[in-house]
Parts: structure tokens; C-alpha cells; sequence
């Protein structure tokens, strides 16, 4: 027996419980991932991880706090850095915010999770997609997303001046719809594009969605010049 096995401290039974819990977790991310809240038991968790389905109700009463659960552990982490992440640049551009480097901190910051952090953030991501379009998952974003979502409001506003509440708000779903669209990584993309583009190259998305998004919320908050009843531009 190897020296360092042998003299290995034993894990506690806290530790062997938190433990288990890590793979439960991981599990049900994955199946929920795939499956969605309805399409998945405690028994095919349990399975998953190969215990008995009533050590489950040890760690969780039901199904809906195990989704809870599994939906917190990753939400509370991006959603603190991309607060983080908004705050440091409206600090650093002061009085002169731009759209895209508001898009920036809050995309490619929670992007940058899915590229560097393994299968189980994008296991996550495919979960968060599927929590954002459904009514069960709709509590679940209020309470962990409300407040860095209002802290990109607060920028954006700064930075459109001239812009509606409305086209504000519009432009920040359209933006979340795109990103949890791509989150999704349906595949389909890939066949559209014969190939060319992957709904799992997290980097080309990276690479594009914040300009992309930053020309949109500019579209509709230009405002158009009159024109005269006859339809050309008015004169200046």
C-alpha cells in the first residue's frame, strides 16, 4: 500500500455526507439538464449515483427542493460575479458607460464560466436554459438574477439616456432570450450550418453576442427624424 494512502487521514462522516450531496447534485443537474423538472424522478437521480432512492428524502422532502437546490449552487456564484463585474466597470467608466462593455461584464463574464469551468457548468448552463422558459423556474430567476439584472438596467439607462424604459427592458429579453438560446446548445445551429458553427463553442458566442446585442439596443433607441408628408427626411 502506497505511504501516502496508508496514512491518509479518514473522512468524517460530515465529509462523506457532503460529499454524497456533491454527487447527488451533479447528478440531478445533469438529468434536469436534459429532462427538465417533469422529466426526472428521484428515483433516476438515485440511480444515477447508485444509492437507494430513500437516502434521497435524507437530503431532500422532495423533488422541487432537490431542483431548488441544484438550480442555487451555480446561480448564487454567477450572479455574484457579474455584479462584481458590473460594479468594476461603472466604476471604470465613470459618467461615460457604453452599451457593449455593459453587455460585456454581464455576458462574457457568466460565458467564461461555461468555457473554463467543465462539464458541470455546462451542465448548468443546459439547466439554466431550461429553467428560464419554464413557469416552475420563473421564482427561481427573480430571486437569484433580479439583482444583477437591475444592476445592468442601472448602467444601460446611463448609457442610453434618450433610451424608453420600454426599449430597455425589451432589449434586455431580447439579449437573456439569446443567451439562454445559446446556453441551450440545441445542436441546431450545427446542422443549419452544415458544420460551421457549434452551439457548444461558447468562445465564438463570447466573440459576438455582446456587439451583436449593443447594435440592437442602439437600433431602437435611435429615434427616427420626421418626415414630411411627402416622405423625405425633414431638413435641418
Amino acid at each position: 500500500m502506497p505511504r501516502s494512502a496508508k496514512n491518509a487521514k479518514p473522512r468524517t462522516k460530515a465529509e462523506q455526507r457532503a460529499e454524497t450531496l456533491e454527487r447527488i447534485l451533479d447528478a440531478a443537474e445533469f438529468l434536469f439538464s436534459k429532462h427538465g423538472l417533469n422529466g426526472v424522478t428521484l428515483r433516476d437521480v438515485a440511480q444515477r449515483v447508485g444509492v437507494h432512492t430513500s437516502l434521497m428524502h435524507y437530503y431532500f422532502v422532495d423533488k422541487r427542493r432537490l431542483f431548488e437546490a441544484v438550480f442555487a449552487r451555480r446561480a448564487g456564484i454567477t450572479s455574484s460575479r457579474r455584479l462584481d463585474a458590473l460594479d468594476r466597470y461603472e466604476r471604470e467608466a465613470g459618467e461615460s458607460p457604453t452599451v457593449e462593455g455593459a453587455l460585456r461584464a454581464f455576458l462574457d463574464t457568466d460565458l467564461d464560466l461555461y468555457i473554463g469551468g467543465g462539464e458541470g457548468w455546462r451542465n448548468f448552463a443546459a439547466f439554466a436554459a431550461q429553467v428560464s422558459n419554464s413557469t416552475e423556474g420563473a421564482a427561481m430567476m427573480d430571486l437569484h438574477f433580479d439583482p444583477v439584472v437591475l444592476k445592468l438596467i442601472g448602467i444601460l439607462r446611463k448609457a442610453l439616456p434618450e433610451c424608453s424604459e420600454a426599449d430597455i427592458f425589451w432589449g434586455y429579453d431580447f439579449v437573456t432570450g439569446a443567451l439562454m438560446h445559446a446556453l441551450g446548445r440545441t445542436g441546431r445551429i450545427d446542422r443549419l450550418s452544415g458544420g460551421i458553427c457549434k452551439s457548444d463553442d461558447f468562445d465564438a458566442v463570447k466573440e459576438r453576442l455582446a456587439k451583436f446585442m449593443a447594435a440592437g439596443f442602439l437600433a431602437i433607441c435611435t429615434k427616427p427624424q420626421k418626415r414630411h408628408a411627402s416622405g423625405r427626411k425633414a431638413a435641418r
